[in-house]
């Protein structure tokens, strides 16, 4: 029997090039997303369907606000100037921030090292506390949280009666 492996919590798990595949994963699923949704109503699209920030338009401004906030903090720029993406009115107005943040971090996933990764910062989250992590955590961290409500849009999609896209990662890795 195995015994229970015990990692200090600052011990690198991953690659630079696994972190990069995760971001293509990240992006890949994200559009898929706001292909679907360009196909909603626009009353369908902003229904609050007392959800997790709403409904769909306010989970996908949601998704794309922490990615923005996470990669400022990387950058160590400001936080974004209006929170949780209540700027952003519509869904071209998300998808174009998206894609400005996805840009602007490619750039920066480009210019990492393996030694980045176990690099750490100072996260201040607004409720309170200070918190240090590696690259590598707060990398991981940005994936899981994108994951975790695109699941959410997905289930609002079945509930608006639409078929939703498969955002799994193993389907990314199928089609690749």
């Amino acid at each position: 029997m195995l015994g229970r492996l015990l990692l200090p919590a600052r011990l690198l798990l991953m690659t630079l090039d696994e972190v990069r595949q995760l971001f293509a994963y990240n992006a890949w699923a994200n559009r898929l997303l706001f292909d679907a949704a360009e196909a909603l109503p626009p009353e369908v699209y902003q229904r609050d369907l007392k959800s997790s920030h709403g409904g769909i338009h306010g989970t996908l401004a949601h998704i794309v606000w922490a990615e923005q906030l996470w990669l400022h903090r990387w950058l160590q720029r400001p936080n974004p100037a209006v929170t949780q993406g209540r700027d952003l009115l519509d869904l071209a107005a998300v998808r174009t921030r998206w894609e400005e943040v996805e840009e602007e971090r490619a750039q920066f996933l480009k210019g990492m090292t393996e030694a980045t990764l176990s690099e750490t910062r100072t996260v201040q989250p607004s409720t309170g506390g200070a918190f240090e992590h590696t690259f590598a955590q707060m990398l991981q961290h940005t994936i899981d949280h994108s994951t975790y409500h695109r699941g959410q849009v997905v289930t609002m999609l079945r509930q608006v009666g639409v078929t939703p896209p498969v955002t799994g990662l193993i389907f990314y890795y199928r089609r690749t």
